[in-house]
């Protein structure tokens, strides 16, 4: 799901332009009635002031060592209408996050990149599924995602092609996070595509296959000031079934009633799940020892379904003191087992964890 909203905490250190003395265009907002057409809703939207593009998978190589990956791309609009044809005109910035999680030997390593459109270092094609920052990249061939990224020989190169149609989160793809105008994101997602490729770990090219989840957003205005972060999952069960879950924390320590999920069957159909059908209840906590943080380190979740008990592959999967976010949060590779519609079941999935380092920023 991927509430960037506190990754706009970047603007805090970007140098002041002459945009105070004009009235900055109005980005579109996430309303009601949106007609979405792929391959179009793909591409870019740069009349929205937020948008990313989000992958996490769960690998193993030809040894079966299991492997965990993360590569983001985020696009922020910036509130500039004035009319320069300068190539180094600051109106969207880029960044984008790496991981690759080596479970086999708890061993977690993550990279950032940011970065102004300026002459090409960074950018996501509105005509197109083409998004990157400097050496990394998203493309698109045929009905296959191709994603590229390595740095100080850590990184992957991978293919990853849908097993199931899209989703549309939320209702009719409008998820809502607030009760204000525009406190809701365009969300939909790939829930299960087949992924083979390349890991690389100090250099050396590990073959890997195995499944990715994708989510894509865009959105000018998703939170209201009384959150202070949010727990995300995405769970792929053996059974062949998907769920999406998030849950909005408040500044009181209750969850916001915009919670929600989606759950996703074997055939591709969908439903919506509302804040009042499912718990998420911490089992145990993880300190850091980068950010000194408290995190949830294990979880039961329970909806009309069934009860599944998640757990990290390994406790330190945090990104910590991220230039780009100006901040930390959790992001990991998670085993799933548990029982659902009366089966034991077992899965694999992704956990994301924003919040806990410092409270974020909604504007």
């Amino acid at each position: 799901m991927r509430l960037a909203i506190t990754f706009l905490a970047l603007f805090v250190s970007l140098p002041a332009t002459n945009t105070q003395a004009q009235k900055p265009a109005p980005f579109k907002q996430a309303l009601p009635g949106y007609n979405y057409q792929f391959p179009r809703d793909d591409f870019s939207h740069d009349a929205f002031r937020i948008e990313w593009w989000y992958y996490t998978g769960n690998l193993k190589d030809e040894k079966n060592r299991p492997f965990g990956y993360q590569l983001t791309f985020f696009r922020v609009g910036l509130d500039d209408s004035t009319d320069n044809p300068s190539a180094w005109k600051i109106d969207h910035i880029y960044f984008a996050h790496m991981t690759v999680s080596d479970i086999h030997k708890n061993k977690f390593h993550f990279f950032e990149r940011i970065n102004r459109k300026g002459i090409k270092n960074a950018g996501a094609e509105s005509d197109k599924l083409h998004v990157w920052n400097e050496d990394w990249s998203l493309t698109a061939k045929d009905k296959s995602h191709q994603l590229q990224a390595r740095e100080n020989g850590i990184g992957l190169n991978l293919k990853l092609t849908p097993m199931k149609k899209r989703v549309l989160h939320g209702k009719e793809g409008i998820s809502k996070k607030g009760s204000g105008s525009g406190n809701a994101s365009h969300y939909f997602s790939f829930t299960r595509m087949e992924t083979t490729g390349q890991l690389f770990l100090k250099g050396e090219a590990v073959q890997v296959q195995g499944t990715s989840w994708m989510d894509h957003e865009f959105s000018s205005n998703q939170l209201n000031d009384s959150l202070v972060g949010w727990d995300w999952f995405s769970i792929k069960l053996d059974n062949k079934t998907e769920l999406m879950l998030y849950q909005l924390r408040d500044q009181k320590g209750g969850r916001d009633p915009h919670s929600s999920g989606t759950l996703v069957f074997p055939d591709g159909q969908s439903r919506h799940i509302a804040d009042h059908e499912f718990s998420i209840t911490p089992q145990k906590f993880w300190t850091s020892p980068h950010t000194k943080a408290i995190y949830p380190a294990s979880w039961t979740l329970t909806l009309p379904e069934g009860e599944l008990n998640v757990t990290p592959d390994f406790s330190d999967q945090e990104l910590y003191d991220l230039r780009s976010i100006s901040g930390s949060y959790w992001e990991g590779s998670v085993s799933i087992t548990g029982k659902f519609q009366g089966k034991k079941v077992s899965g694999k999935g992704y956990v994301e964890l924003v919040g806990y380092e410092k409270v974020l920023k909604t504007h």
